[in-house]
């Protein structure tokens, strides 16, 4: 069969669980229509818990309803942008949800950006209200964005009274070393209190038709791998679609109003944002927010809760694959453990199962895909690949630099299509035409990402298009060096670039983090004369070194583009 035809074919859906459709109806609604229903549904459940101050479905659409109130009555109107530059906390989902009631753009600020990084967002959204943590406003203040509405909340205003008494435990690292504003900022035009607001305003907020095919909902900005960051459009109805598939893929894993999620990745993020907070809470689940990583409460909140569902990244399952505190939870209790975001690696998959004797089922999405594209299924995954397009999905292997179709087994880039793409890259018209080609009247996504397709329909990932290494012709795939360190017992972490060179393309260089016990005892050459045994002689690094820690991005994983900057560089 000709190699399109065989892609078209979806050859996945024979691996389908019983029961999941080829392609599901997307609801016809916004967000703020669905978010409706469930708080009337489930008006009396529990839909969010805060260190243990408990939000019910129903108090939440209050609040919601009059956070809203307050925006329209501070001129926020439709088609305007939000930013929300906030952690984890309950505050996150009221301007969330009360921003999209009002047709306007939710934009969200990762919390560790520096005030240059805020003010491209600021400027490049359109953003003239920002919803923001009172420790992080300086970040807010020095980036000079003339701001029409500030409105500033502490982490503290939704924790019960015994957290408060005893400093808030492990979010007092959070605080530490960190100044809210003071009280001449509070005291300035524009300048509003969370609180305040709720209280002042009462839940009738304006209605507002929306639209949801063209009506846009929020603006990720992606992490900026060449220049910087940009902007995924996503509608209500990609936001809508993603959930849809979602629900459809996992039926019989997830059960509407009976699923308990920790949720301690970051909700700016479009993973922490879609997969846990908004198909959790339009189906009724219950969201145990965690502003941050701590490793004690995430264990603490699992067990306690019972939580049904674990999300997580390959940097957590590789630190509780080791914690002494991992097994007091009962991992076999839950019903699905799943991780996206990054790539995980053998090492770890093998040591997680030593230890839980469970199996962790690995996903892919992008901000571009709303977040998710592939998963495995939780009856049939397979070790190393991320698995199957969910339902209304057709995905392909193309030659990385042109556009045709590869034989099944081969490596391409990655393309992908279906009703949760973006719409384009906000104010990047050059990139959104590089990113959404036309292939036989379909629209696809190049995703960046080399790929393959198995004969059963899963499929593999390689590495970003950007990270593949040349050297003296040879392609040299950077995660496939990266798991032969991780395989090696002293080797914590690691992070593997390409050094141009004139004489042979790129040298390999490799950065690495060493076990506390092997550090001044395993030199850099031992490490190149290990690569020499698990390696081909044109993949093995030419410079290796060793580190104390490696850069990383918001989720955690180690950034190659900074390591790539640096090596560039010297």
């Amino acid at each position: 069969m000709d190699p399109k035809e065989t892609y078209l074919s979806r050859p996945w859906l024979s691996h389908y669980p019983k029961g999941v459709p080829a392609d599901v109806d997307v609801p016809k609604k916004s967000i703020p229509q669905l978010f409706d229903a469930a708080t009337e549904t489930y008006s009396k459940k529990e839909a969010l818990v805060f260190y243990g101050k408990k939000i019910t479905y129903g108090e939440l659409r209050q609040l919601v309803d009059r956070f809203a109130t307050a925006l329209a009555d501070l001129g926020v109107a439709k088609g305007d942008t939000v930013a929300l530059h906030l952690l984890n906390c309950p505050q996150y989902v009221i301007a969330y949800v009360a921003t999209l009631k009002l047709g306007a753009v939710v934009t969200p600020i990762s919390p560790v950006y520096t005030s240059q990084e805020v003010k491209h967002q600021l400027m490049d959204s359109g953003a003239k209200t920002v919803v923001c943590q009172d420790i992080l406003y300086n970040n807010v203040e020095r980036s000079g964005v003339k701001i029409s509405n500030v409105i500033l909340t502490n982490i503290s205003e939704y924790l019960p009274w015994f957290k408060k008494l005893v400093g808030k435990g492990a979010l007092g690292k959070v605080y530490q070393e960190m100044q809210g504003p003071s009280s001449r900022i509070m005291k300035m035009e524009g300048v509003h209190q969370f609180q305040e607001l709720i209280k002042k305003y009462p839940p009738e907020p304006p209605q507002t038709n929306i639209t949801p095919d063209e009506d846009v909902a929020v603006l990720p900005y992606t992490g900026g791998t060449t220049g910087l960051p940009k902007a995924a459009i996503l509608t209500h109805r990609n936001l809508v679609a993603c959930q849809a598939q979602a629900l459809a893929f996992w039926q019989g894993i997830m059960t509407p109003g009976g699923d308990v999620i920790i949720a301690f990745l970051p909700f700016f993020h479009i993973y922490g944002q879609v997969i846990i907070m908004l198909c959790s809470l339009l189906q009724g689940g219950t969201v145990v927010l965690l502003t941050t990583p701590d490793i004690d409460d995430i264990l603490s909140a699992t067990e306690l809760y019972k939580a049904s569902v674990f999300y997580g990244v390959p940097t957590i399952f590789e630190y509780l694959k080791e914690y002494e505190k991992t097994d007091r939870v009962n991992w076999k209790r839950l019903k699905m453990i799943a991780c996206g975001a990054d790539t995980l690696h053998e090492s770890t998959v093998k040591g997680w199962q030593r230890r839980t004797e469970t199996k962790i089922m690995e996903g892919y999405g992008m901000t571009e895909t709303t977040s998710l594209s592939h998963a495995n299924p939780v009856h049939r995954p397979k070790a190393g690949s991320f698995g199957l397009p969910i339902p209304n999905i057709n995905a392909a292997i193309i030659d990385h630099e042109g556009l045709d179709f590869v034989p099944v087994g081969e490596v391409g880039e990655l393309i992908v299509s279906g009703p949760n793409v973006m719409q384009g890259y906000w104010n990047r018209p050059e990139e959104t035409a590089s990113s959404l080609i036309e292939i036989n009247g379909r629209q696809w996504l190049r995703t960046g990402d080399l790929a393959s397709m198995d004969d059963e329909g899963y499929f593999h990932f390689f590495d970003r298009k950007r990270d593949l290494i040349k050297y003296k012709g040879y392609a040299v795939f950077a995660r496939h060096v990266e798991e032969v360190l991780y395989n090696h017992p002293q080797i914590k972490a690691a992070g593997v670039v390409g050094v141009p060179d004139p004489k042979v393309g790129a040298l390999i260089k490799a950065y690495v983090v060493l076990q506390t016990e092997a550090r001044g005892k395993i030199s850099e050459d031992d490490i190149i004369s290990y690569c020499r045994e698990n390696l081909a002689h044109y993949k093995v690094p030419k410079i290796v070194e060793i580190r104390g820690e490696l850069p990383k991005t918001d989720v955690g994983k180690v950034s190659r583009r900074e390591l790539r900057e640096e090596a560039e560089e010297s």
